[in-house]
């Protein structure tokens, strides 16, 4: 049984509809990659699972459970973890009281351990763990926020856009602890615009375009398709071909 099932889900802010139809599902111990362009609708698919926004239509199972329309502490509680874009971090506390902050519904004893992996994970953040965390370069905010979420030991993690702004350096260390994420067992639902890295961790991936899925394979092959070679990965292509003309040739 998939972990996280959504169907036909559909959203809007106010009179402009963000979802149209929106199904898709996540495997346990699996990364599945969301990607499209800026105003596709992947932050409000993650939105819309997480609680933030509300459905119009269409629902989401997570363990088997409806959540849809959950407050969002509900489904905290559950097991589900939300990275937003733009490394939301409490930033006039430490990096170790986000951290414990990350873990405040926890009433076991073993936070210290905890936090002692995810410096295993970000060795900069032990060497930082006094400094406020609004202090810290974009990148350190960056492996903090995935850290805190964490902290909850979450069962499925939702990641927006953690390459956002980051050096490729910093971008690769980034995807390296999502690809150890998911080996040591963590499900990871991946938004991201650059598609070549997450379809490089990702077991599955869905394009969005508009608010719709349009289309969905296996990471390898949505990598070996020539539309999304040419339209999301930038290999081949006419690039001088007007961009009007461009999405006719679509595959979709």
């Amino acid at each position: 049984m998939a972990l996280l099932e959504i169907n036909n889900l559909e959203a809007a802010y106010g009179p402009v509809q963000a979802l149209r139809g929106v199904t898709l599902k996540v495997e346990p111990g699996s990364i599945v990659a969301l990607l499209g362009a800026n105003g596709a609708g992947k932050t409000s698919v993650l939105k819309a699972i997480s609680g933030i926004v509300e459905a119009r239509r269409g629902g989401v199972r997570f363990d088997g459970k409806d959540i849809t329309g959950m407050d969002p502490d509900r489904i905290v509680g559950l097991g589900l973890a939300h990275v937003p874009e733009g490394r939301e971090v409490f930033r006039l506390r430490s990096v170790r009281e986000n951290l414990i902050l990350g873990a405040y519904r926890r009433r076991d004893g073993d936070i210290a351990a905890d936090i002692e992996r995810m410096y295993n994970y970000f060795p900069i953040l032990r060497e930082r763990e006094r400094q406020r965390a609004g202090s810290l370069s974009g990148g350190q905010q960056q492996m903090l926020a995935i850290s805190r979420a964490l902290m909850a030991r979450p069962r499925l993690v939702l990641l927006d856009e953690p390459s956002l702004g980051l050096a490729p350096l910093l971008v690769k260390e980034i995807f390296a602890i999502i690809r150890r994420m998911r080996d040591e067992g963590m499900t990871i639902l991946l938004v991201e615009q650059n598609a070549n890295m997450a379809l490089g961790v990702a077991d599955y991936g869905y394009i969005m375009e508009v608010g719709r899925i349009v289309m969905e394979d296996d990471a390898a092959a949505l990598r070996g398709n020539p539309t999304v070679q040419e339209f999301y990965l930038g290999m081949g292509g006419e690039s001088g071909r007007p961009a009007t003309q461009r999405w006719k040739r679509k595959a979709w």
